[in-house]
């Protein structure tokens, strides 16, 4: 072959890239939310991993496992990996795989920076995980990365610091997608108040994100310079303030907490309709008290700070504003129920999970209010109450509300319908290990057990012995879970439009991209 044909064969490929290189160059929105979604699971594998390591040293009361120190890491590590690379990127890749679907575009508005928003993050949990074999560690101040701890460590802290960078960028280019995506590429017909809720869920969120991750940046950026370039925001010896920190890092940590939750919201507000044959009730009011609940996550951030000596005038305006988030959750609540309320319901693997979700996560936000009194947290602060809240929030919120939303798309993402059987004992064993691992914390928490401490008092011994059996039964569930998954992928039988028995017309049978189409005519039921 000469050369002029050889330039012109290598000039024109003709085709998608094969093999690893699809995977690395893709702009589909499909391609790339499947790739957020597996990162999710290995973070969470990884960081429950960790969750184990502290559980295992919990065991028994004394210092039997590992170091002191090392302990404190697994406890900042474990938090850091669930939120910013289990729950997060696991939420993404749902907007990437549904946002699209569901408003009837062809993609998200922009696919190249998709791209890069996914690769950004391998590279940011490498350094991240890295700094733990480095000389001093990774970070060992709890996820919140509070001055003074952080202004000591070795430079897994370093380390860290810049990985949260990265995936800050990740997260806002993430954001800015869904919004141009949503505002620009809706089909004809589709209004904002036509939206499915869990696409007004994902532009709240992406909302917050934009309005939150540049604020942590600056606050871990603070870090930095005090470490290394003789500032001293944080560091009292030079006219800084510790407490300075915890309002920056909360101003940025009360509305991420939030970025992880909505999306969950709207995963079920999907699923609860679908399983009890009905509209979902109260879709406009939905919609509000989300955007309610974002509004408000903005100005209660010191409701974690009570105990630094704030002044009363203070601690009162947060305890008040704090409680006015239940009304909006309530609404939620409320709303759901009402949506199961003499439907036809039945009860496969995502309503399950969707069911669990409203009534664990309803206790969670109970506690949370019992932590909003501000003489209450007095005696809770920073005892394993928080712990178990905080879990009850997160695991049975946010992580349940992804694991219903994997089985229920399951059968669309792959063409494949899941294991029922299997679906169903991986959610009942998930549910129960998950109650015995973090119900008997709240009494720890109450009886005052202390977060982040690798030792206990011997009156602590049969609580913690139930919390960390209950954390291996529900780690190796997990491992269930992915078989479920692996094999679904891999085949069992063909799902079909109306994968669950009698919900033909739903959401989720949109082809992709949506035809033309008014959104005015309601789906023929068979």
């Amino acid at each position: 072959m000469s050369s002029t044909a050889e330039h012109h064969h290598d000039d024109h490929h003709h085709g998608p890239a094969k093999g690893f290189m699809r995977w690395v160059t893709t702009t589909n929105h499909k391609d790339i939310g499947t790739m957020y979604l597996i990162f999710s699971l290995v973070m969470f594998m990884v960081g429950g991993f960790m969750a184990l390591i502290v559980r295992a040293e919990l065991f028994v009361p004394g210092l039997q496992l590992v170091d002191p120190h090392f302990f404190n890491q697994m406890t900042t590590m474990h938090a850091l990996i669930m939120v910013f690379g289990a729950i997060m990127p696991g939420m993404v890749g749902f907007a990437n795989w549904q946002v699209p679907l569901m408003i009837g575009a062809p993609d998200m508005a922009l696919p190249r920076l998709n791209n890069w928003s996914f690769w950004i993050l391998p590279f940011a949990f490498s350094l991240i995980l890295s700094g733990l074999f480095f000389f001093g560690g990774g970070p060992a101040s709890g996820w919140t990365l509070y001055a003074p701890l952080t202004l000591q460590g070795g430079i897994g802290v370093d380390l860290t610091i810049f990985a949260i960078h990265m995936m800050g960028i990740s997260s806002i280019m993430g954001a800015i997608n869904v919004i141009v995506t949503v505002f620009n590429m809706r089909a004809p017909g589709m209004t904002l108040m036509k939206m499915p809720l869990f696409v007004w869920t994902w532009v709240i969120t992406a909302f917050l994100l934009i309005a939150v991750m540049p604020v942590f940046a600056g606050a871990v950026t603070m870090v930095l310079t005090d470490r290394h370039f003789g500032t001293a925001f944080f560091d009292p010896a030079g006219g800084g303030d510790p407490v300075l920190y915890q309002h920056i890092f909360w101003f940025f940590g009360h509305p991420e907490v939030y970025i992880m939750i909505l999306p969950a919201f709207g995963i079920i507000s999907q699923i609860i309709p679908t399983f009890s044959r009905k509209k979902l009730f109260g879709y406009e009011s939905m919609v509000f008290a989300t955007a309610g609940i974002a509004f408000l996550s903005f100005i209660v951030w010191a409701h974690h700070m009570f105990t630094v000596g704030m002044p009363l005038a203070g601690e009162l305006y947060f305890m008040y504003a704090t409680m006015l988030i239940a009304v909006p959750t309530g609404v939620k609540i409320f709303n759901w129920v009402s949506t199961m309320w003499r439907g036809s319901m039945t009860f496969e693997t995502p309503m399950l999970y969707a069911i669990a979700v409203v009534f664990l996560f309803t206790i969670g936000g109970l506690s949370g209010l019992m932590l909003a009194i501000v003489p209450a947290d007095f005696q809770y602060h920073d005892t394993y109450f928080v712990v178990a809240h905080f879990h009850y929030v997160l695991f049975s919120g946010a992580i349940m509300a992804m694991m219903g939303g994997v089985f229920y798309w399951l059968p669309k993402w792959t063409g494949h319908m899941y294991d029922e059987r299997l679906g169903k004992w991986q959610f009942w064993l998930t549910t129960i290990f998950f109650n015995i691992t973090f119900f008997p914390q709240h009494f720890l928490g109450l009886a005052g057990m202390p977060r982040r401490i690798p030792d206990y008092n011997l009156q602590f011994a049969e609580f913690n012995f139930m919390s960390s059996v209950g954390a291996m039964g529900l780690g190796i569930t997990q491992l269930l879970f992915i078989y479920i998954i692996y094999k679904a992928v891999k085949g069992g039988e063909k799902a079909t439009t109306e994968v669950w028995e009698g919900a033909e017309g739903l959401e989720w049978t949109v082809p992709s991209p949506a035809p033309y189409h008014t959104f005015e005519t309601p789906p023929v039921v068979k």
